[in-house]
């Protein structure tokens, strides 16, 4: 068995929670973080806790709240809550340190290094976010969270970044999620590295030694008119199909991520991904159900983990230096009508630097140009956010938590003045 103790080990979880706010994350989070932390067992003699652990949401909280940055007390709670779990359940009682959380409006990261390693040691860190919603809203878009961990002999040492994505729904709109991701990768900017020469230009997020790309992702199981389990009639039997690996298998060249990244090769250029199909697909499940499909949507592994780091060759993309050592959706969650995700990942080791961090290397040919627009873009819709967010707000206290009966209400208390004001003035102007 090779050494394992010097490569990181890094622990993604990732979870849709469908604008359920407190009630959309179950208070015991032992099946969602739990298996990552006793699955590593086989890596070492000792059971071994990640160095880094990295959870994300989609749809945290009501998105008017979300829209008018009211997120703040849902994000502490998450906050508190995964990092009490993350200790209690780790093989060593292991501590660790938040290094970074950021939210836009539904979409949050928080990220946790252990107290005896990463999480001491960290420095540089950075959050970026970017919208792609209509307008550049921040209903659809991405945060992320960069660091950089310095070599323990000397050296800037390595740079980590976590990109937590929320991309647009719906099977016909597979043309948009691409948009989106190419929005994403233009516009989620961070400062240059270190050693960079003066009045270097912003970098991207590949401008990293190690890269992680998860979230709802929203791409779609597009099967072909002609496919025997197309029709929506066969979802019984499409149900079935999906229920084992030997039917997952052959389903899973129809997924749209893989055509359009392993086919057409269009996204997520120099990233990997484990073996998705081996577990069952994280939507639509019917709320309240473990293991029930929602016969209103094509079942779809909507929910994703990629990752590349600076050892991989863009020659051989299906090879990594990364090492998937569980990925998997974890049923039990029935408040959403997604599963949650995630994926345990064994770093290569680190590599002895003096005064430039390792990055990773893109195919070639493909060259990603920042956005010299990203800062207007990006506030622009923030502004724009901030307007719809507060006062879909207030028609929801008006309403009493219905935005539209807060419409009426409205219209009703401006007519009722109008009428109150005419009548008055009416009585004025009598003798």
């Amino acid at each position: 068995m090779s050494d394992t103790s010097s490569r990181p080990l890094v622990q993604i979880a990732s979870y849709n929670t469908n604008l359920q706010a407190e009630r959309g994350l179950p208070q015991d989070l032992v099946d969602w973080l739990a298996p990552t932390l006793q699955v590593s067992t086989f890596l070492a003699r000792e059971r071994r806790a990640p160095d880094i652990v990295a959870v994300g949401f989609q749809e945290l909280l009501p998105l008017h709240l979300g829209l008018a940055g009211i997120s703040k007390s849902v994000l502490e709670s998450r906050h508190s809550l995964i990092l009490s779990q993350i200790e209690a359940h780790a093989p060593n009682k292991e501590r660790y340190t938040l290094i970074a959380k950021t939210v836009n409006v539904g979409v949050a990261l928080l990220v946790y290094g252990r107290d005896d390693g990463i999480g001491r040691r960290a420095c540089d860190v950075q959050t970026q976010w970017s919208s792609c919603g209509p307008a550049y809203m921040g209903n659809k878009g991405a945060v992320a969270v960069r660091f950089r961990v310095p070599g323990e002999g000397g050296g800037v040492g390595e740079t980590f970044t976590f990109v937590c994505a929320h991309l647009t729904a719906h099977a016909h709109l597979n043309a948009r999620r691409v948009q989106d991701y190419h929005h994403i990768a233009r516009t989620l900017l961070f400062p240059p590295l270190p050693g960079s020469p003066p009045h270097s230009a912003p970098t991207t997020m590949f401008a990293s030694s190690h890269l992680f790309f998860f979230g709802d992702l929203n791409f779609r199981l597009e099967l072909p008119s002609t496919h025997t389990l197309a029709a929506p009639e066969r979802l019984p039997a499409l149900s079935e199909a999906l229920s084992h690996d030997e039917g997952r298998m052959p389903l899973k060249e129809f997924d749209q991520l893989v055509i359009e990244r392993d086919v057409k090769r269009t996204i997520f250029h120099g990233f990997r991904e484990g073996e998705f199909w081996r577990f069952k697909c994280s939507y639509k499940y019917r709320l309240g159900e473990v293991d029930q499909y929602d016969s209103k949507r094509m079942p779809a592994w909507t929910d994703r983990v990629m990752y590349t780091t600076h050892s991989d060759s863009p020659d051989t993309p299906r090879e990594s230096g990364i090492q998937n050592v569980l990925y998997t959706a974890i049923p039990s969650y029935t408040t959403s009508d997604h599963k949650p995700v995630v994926s345990v990942l064994l770093l290569p080791p680190p590599v002895p630097t003096t005064n430039a961090v390792p990055v990773i290397r893109l195919p070639a040919g493909y060259h990603l140009v920042p956005d010299r627009f990203a800062l207007l873009k990006k506030y622009s819709g923030r502004v724009l956010d901030r307007v719809v967010g507060y006062t879909w707000w207030l028609l929801t206290v008006l309403g009493a938590g219905s935005a539209l009966l807060g419409l009426g209400n409205l219209f009703f208390s401006l007519g009722l003045w109008r009428w109150w004001s005419t009548r008055t003035n009416q009585e004025l102007l009598l003798p």
